[in-house]
C-alpha cells in the first residue's frame, strides 16, 4: 500500500511540473520569439552590412532557440532523464557555437545561461540518482531558470537578428 502512494505523488509532481513548464515557456516564448514580419523586413538591410558574421550568429541563435524549446519541453520524470540529458547537451553545443561567432557580445546573458545550465545539470543528476517529487520539483525550478536566462539571451540577440527563428 505504501508503494502506491509515492508513485501517485510522483505522478502528481510530474503533472504539476509539466504545467509549470508550459506556463514558464509560454510567458518566455513571446519575449524571446522575435518581432513582427514588417520589423524583420526593415532590419534586413542593416543586417547585410556584415552578412557572414551576422548570418552565423543568427543561425546560431535560431538553433539555440530550438534547442532551448526542446529542453524546456522535455519530460521531467525519472524516465525522462535521458531526454533531458540529450536536450541539455544540444543546448550546450548551440550556446558554444553562438558564443564563438558572437565574439564577446552578450557576455552577461551567456554567462547567466551557462550558470542556469549548470544548475539544471545538477538537478538532472539528482533526479537520475534519487527520483522523487522533490527532485522533480528541483528539476522544474532549474528548467524555469534556463528558460528565463535563455529568453533574456535570445531577446538581446534579437536586436541583431530580429528575423532569426527556429526552423
Amino acid at each position: 500500500m505504501t508503494g502506491t502512494r509515492p508513485a501517485w505523488w510522483s505522478t502528481a509532481a510530474v503533472a504539476l511540473a509539466a504545467g509549470l513548464i508550459a506556463v514558464a515557456c509560454s510567458s518566455g516564448g513571446t519575449t524571446a520569439g522575435g518581432t513582427s514580419p514588417s520589423a524583420s523586413a526593415s532590419a534586413s538591410p542593416a543586417a547585410s552590412a556584415t552578412p557572414t558574421a551576422t548570418s552565423l550568429v543568427c543561425e546560431d541563435a535560431a538553433d539555440l532557440r530550438t534547442s532551448l524549446h526542446n529542453l524546456t519541453h522535455s519530460n521531467v520524470s525519472s524516465g525522462g532523464v535521458t531526454e533531458l540529458k540529450s536536450n541539455l547537451a544540444q543546448v550546450h553545443t548551440d550556446l558554444t557555437a553562438l558564443i564563438t561567432h558572437a565574439k564577446g557580445q552578450w557576455q552577461t546573458q551567456t554567462s547567466d545561461l551557462k550558470a542556469a545550465l549548470d544548475k539544471l545539470q545538477t538537478a538532472i543528476s539528482d533526479l537520475s540518482s534519487s527520483p522523487s517529487a522533490s527532485t522533480v520539483a528541483g528539476t522544474v525550478t532549474a528548467l524555469r531558470g534556463v528558460a528565463a536566462s535563455g529568453g533574456s539571451l535570445l531577446t538581446a540577440v534579437g536586436t541583431r537578428c530580429p528575423s532569426a527563428s527556429p526552423s
